[in-house]
């Protein structure tokens, strides 16, 4: 991924092409990681089989372009991933999944060195070859821990609710005015946030923010204290699709008052 995101970055792969690739990532990742894992859902164990792998890989294929469309603004991607890494870790230990730290802990500290020069006012970007890397790695950690726990799952659903929410927010209202999603926009609520703030770095911040006061406990609740995984998400994800809504994500820019 982070080989066709730098080929995309200095030239241009047609849309159909660069699709390709992400399925053949996405499948590749899964065939590794040995499908999908039953998972709980409202407290019933859900065993999918081919029906499962087949939404495994769609899944991952959108966490790689979501991240893409997320990496608009200084720090953002790197501040998401740094936080979801870091929580990941934290749960892991207190779940007794002490094995699977290593994948998360590595990540963050490879986002750390890059966030250095990333944050705002950013002196370097991360390109596709970065953001569509991140995305599907975020991805095939939240499947690796579903083996482990289902609830460890939900928790990685929870902790990238930022990025998840407002990526699938927008394309959904872009879907129903029939504009070409694959056509570059800047219509995400954080981008209309960052304009209306004049710049990055409260945005960024903010994102930080509901990661580590909202977020993350949320997770612990739900890999601690016994909160059903699937109400955790819904918990998670019910005010920031209101705060989705509130900055504008997937209308026209022109639309929307200044």
């Amino acid at each position: 991924m982070a080989v066709i995101g730098f080929m995309d970055d200095h030239g241009h792969i047609a849309a159909r092409w660069r699709l390709l690739g992400h399925f053949a990532a996405g499948i590749w990742a899964l065939a590794w990681l040995g499908g999908l894992a039953p998972i709980v859902f409202f407290g019933i164990t859900l065993n999918l089989h081919w029906i499962g792998n087949c939404l495994a890989v769609v899944y991952l294929v959108w966490l790689l372009n979501l991240y893409n469309f997320m990496d608009g603004i200084d720090g953002i991607a790197s501040v998401e991933a740094l936080s979801a890494c870091l929580s990941a870790c934290l749960l892991y230990g207190l779940s007794g999944a002490s094995m699977l730290i290593w994948g998360p802990l590595t990540m963050a500290v490879a986002v750390v060195g890059f966030l250095y020069w990333n944050f705002p006012p950013a002196r370097i970007f991360m390109g596709d070859a970065g953001s569509g890397f991140l995305g599907i790695a975020l991805g095939v950690l939240s499947l690796q821990a579903a083996w482990v726990s289902s609830d460890l799952f939900w928790a990685w659903l929870i902790l990238l609710g930022v990025f998840i929410v407002d990526a699938t927010f927008t394309l959904i209202r872009r879907l129903l005015r029939g504009d070409k999603v694959y056509e570059a926009h800047r219509s995400h609520a954080y981008q209309f946030a960052s304009r209306q703030y004049g710049k990055h770095l409260p945005v960024t911040l903010a994102v930080g923010a509901i990661n580590l006061f909202w977020l993350l406990p949320i997770a612990y609740c739900v890999t601690q204290l016994g909160l059903d995984g699937t109400w955790g998400v819904v918990i998670a994800y019910a005010p920031l699709i209101i705060l989705a809504s509130k900055y504008h994500a997937g209308q026209l820019e022109a639309s929307v008052p200044t």
